[in-house]
């Protein structure tokens, strides 16, 4: 017989919400297991038993934004640092990209919870999803993600055979081994790395360890979604058909 399990934990593994937004909704009544309402908060259920959100909470899902920004250098993608602005402070009704925003308008409201799945570098430019929806940010950066983020990395230094496949797969960092990439060269200078993990500052502390210098980085995909003709410093709606 398998045990049972917190609802709340397995609403997150089945993607529903994330624990968070599953314990709110839980706590206000808005959940039902195999047909009857559950309220009572640390409830454990079944692991095969039928979940269903009420309208209410399915409607509040619906709400919730998920922005695609396009990074400059010089802003850190979480936590402000010193003498630094977070890449949130660039989601304004003026840096709304016109081209992207699919008739859809900036509110204020948009900015409440928004959190960014995932981190650029500060030195580093391209794609920055911000969400306020869980289930986006557990797609792209929960435990067992498997969502591929593509770079493009500019380089100075020599590589050989053996330190690029090394960059496929062999190297660990803070003494764990790194899953198998796919990295190529671009052109002259510049590398293709698709990762699906993200390490803190991986791709540089990768490059690092074959003899490279990273001179400039920029991610272009995650997952299905791409950069595309995004601007500089400009922002866009993910779309209701955009899919990771």
């Amino acid at each position: 017989m398998t045990d049972p399990i917190r609802l709340s934990k397995l609403m997150s593994e089945r993607g529903l919400c994330s624990r968070r937004e599953a314990d709110s909704f839980i706590e206000r009544g808005l959940v039902f297991v195999d047909g009857k309402r559950v309220s009572e908060l640390g409830t454990k259920v079944d692991p095969d038993c039928a979940i269903r959100l009420d309208t209410q909470a399915s409607a509040q899902q619906q709400q919730r934004v998920t922005i695609l920004l396009h990074k400059p250098i010089g802003y850190v993608s979480g936590q402000p640092e010193p003498g630094y602005q977070p890449a949130v402070t660039l989601i304004r009704p003026d840096t709304l990209w016109q081209d992207g925003c699919a008739g859809r308008a900036f509110h204020p409201t948009h900015l409440k919870g928004l959190a960014p799945a995932g981190r650029l570098d500060i030195d580093s430019t391209g794609l920055l999803v911000l969400t306020q929806d869980g289930r986006i940010a557990k797609q792209l950066i929960g435990d067992h993600s498997d969502i591929e983020k593509e770079y493009l990395v500019r380089v100075e230094g020599r590589l050989d055979e053996r330190g690029l496949a090394l960059l496929n797969h062999g190297l660990s960092l803070d003494g764990r081994k790194l899953r198998p990439a796919r990295v190529g060269w671009q052109n002259a200078d510049q590398l293709r790395f698709i990762l699906k993990e993200g390490r803190k500052r991986q791709i540089r502390r990768m490059c690092e360890l074959v003899g490279l210098n990273v001179v400039g980085l920029k991610r272009v995909r995650i997952g299905r979604v791409r950069l595309g003709e995004l601007p500089l410093g400009q922002w866009r709606y993910l779309l209701p058909d955009e899919r990771f």
